[in-house]
């Protein structure tokens, strides 16, 4: 697929001092953005450009820098250079090749207007091609906003900067850029799965000087051992916070509840999510390195992932080989996780994460219970999970079991082939309904392959799904043989 999105034939400008590295990188633009023209610029040619170029002669910057071992480090040429095309009237869509730089660097970037925040050394085609497809959809909204607008206020100009450059902040940014207004927050930040599945769309940046580091409203002692950095995210229950471990030496996403632990209730809801993911050692599932209570309030640390998770990947759309190895991969996280004796119970994609390597990692096991049914699968009256997703025994309260994480991986696997829900409505009861009563959708005809495996994934009686994670693994191996042997045949 290549990353040709806009009407006009895009203007691409690569910035880097290494000539060889610049060459490679125009060649697999040009690959991916074949009507495109590229050009290859030094830093000194590009601080005279900048002097001289009024900006609209570039439509994606690709710029090579050192963004430095802090936002305060006066070596950080890449921010200060952000920080320039960010003072001009008119700037192109920037994606940050960083030489070097870390976490807070890479959310700095992304303050400042950069697309997306690419450590070089870990730089290969796919990502670029995944980055630049999203600076030119990054392009195609700029100017569908401005358009709209001068339709309807002709009375003055519309002003052509970036309007995106304020966008929310959001977490991972190593390979995919998720530093858009329709971009999730870390799903570490939606303990119990009972936030949004997203920020609200005109939610905006917190300000990093501002952000306090109290996790209730009322002011709560900093979290010892953890000095916070920023604030990445935020639901009903709990604040999570970039920051610093010193035992650890790095950083990590630490959880902090908004409300003081009551034990007379028994278990709390992060002491929950730490008991039930710390026995497991697998990089399928998020890492957990700490859990206490500090001045009554409830403090969990985990794996800080860069990269972001899987409904910002899906915003950018996946090929069916992509959906199918995100199925395969969740299938043997579930697999972990069954093994382990849980169910996770809030499987959507926000919940998965994605590392440097595109494998998943699940996160978020505030709603994990055990599979031996020892614990309730809902207090009375009471749903927990995201309706989009969420089984039809789920919905109507039942004791579950591990049938119950099988069909919501189908729910996602729908999504990521046809780019929607199967189910929608305007409140969740009209969602849970539908997936109690309503047939599946059918896929289109182009996916038809994949019907009968997604019918037994999503089958409204469990006796019909699959039993168990591994039957899932061996039917997509069975999927791929297939699908092997027709092009074959075709060839043939």
């Amino acid at each position: 697929m290549t990353a040709k999105r806009i009407t006009t034939p895009p203007r691409l400008l690569v910035v880097d001092n290494d000539a060889r590295y610049g060459e490679w990188l125009s060649h697999h633009l040009g690959v991916f953005c074949p009507d495109s023209s590229v050009s290859v610029l030094d830093r000194n040619e590009f601080e005279r450009w900048c002097q001289t170029l009024s900006g609209r002669d570039c439509d994606v910057l690709l710029l090579t820098a050192s963004f430095g071992s802090s936002p305060e480090d006066p070596q950080a040429l890449g921010l200060e250079l952000l920080r320039q095309l960010r003072g001009r009237p008119v700037f192109p869509a920037v994606i940050a090749l960083a030489e070097d730089g870390n976490e807070l660097t890479a959310v700095r970037a992304l303050q400042l207007g950069a697309v997306d925040y690419l450590p070089k050394r870990l730089l290969t085609p796919e990502r670029l091609n995944t980055s630049v497809r999203l600076a030119l959809r990054r392009i195609e909204k700029r100017v569908a906003r401005r358009l709209a607008t001068l339709t309807h206020v002709t009375e003055s100009p519309v002003p052509e900067t970036d309007a995106d450059a304020h966008s929310p902040l959001a977490m991972g940014t190593a390979a995919i850029s998720v530093a858009s207004k329709e971009a999730p927050t870390h799903a570490a930040a939606r303990p119990g799965g009972e936030a949004r599945d997203g920020p609200p769309p005109n939610a905006r940046s917190p300000d990093p000087a501002t952000v306090a580091i109290s996790p209730a409203k009322a002011g709560a002692e900093f979290i010892p051992g953890y000095i916070i950095r920023l604030k990445i995210g935020e639901s009903e229950k709990a604040v999570v916070y970039l920051a610093s471990s010193i035992s650890l030496g790095h950083n990590v996403a630490l959880k902090v509840s908004k409300t003081l632990r009551d034990d007379a209730a028994g278990r709390q809801f992060l002491e929950r999510e730490y008991t039930a993911i710390i026995a497991i050692r697998d990089p399928l599932v998020v890492q957990i390195y700490d859990y206490g209570v500090h001045a009554g309030f409830e403090y969990l640390a985990m794996e800080y992932l860069l990269r972001g998770d899987l409904k910002a990947r899906l915003q950018l759309g996946v090929t069916e080989m992509e959906a199918l190895r995100y199925v395969e991969q969740i299938a043997y996280a579930l697999r972990v996780v069954h093994h382990a004796g849980l169910l996770h119970r809030d499987l959507k994609p926000p919940n998965v994460m994605l590392r440097d390597n595109d494998d998943v990692a699940l996160i978020d096991f505030g709603l994990a219970r055990a599979l031996d049914g020892s614990t309730p699968s809902t207090r009375t009256g009471v749903l927990r999970g995201s309706p989009y997703y969420m089984s039809p025994e789920q919905a109507l309260g039942e004791v579950l079991d591990a049938r119950s994480d099988f069909y919501s991986l189908g729910i996602m696997f729908y999504e990521m082939l046809t780019g929607r829900k199967p189910y929608t409505g305007g409140t969740a009861m009209e969602v849970l309904q539908q997936h109690v009563n309503s047939p599946l959708p059918p896929l289109p005809h182009s996916f038809r392959r994949y019907q009968p495996f997604l019918t037994q994934l999503v089958a409204k009686a469990r006796s019909e799904r699959f039993a168990k994670a591994e039957d899932i693994i061996a039917a997509i191996g069975e999927l791929r043989t297939a699908m092997t042997l027709s092009v074959e045949s075709t060839a043939a």
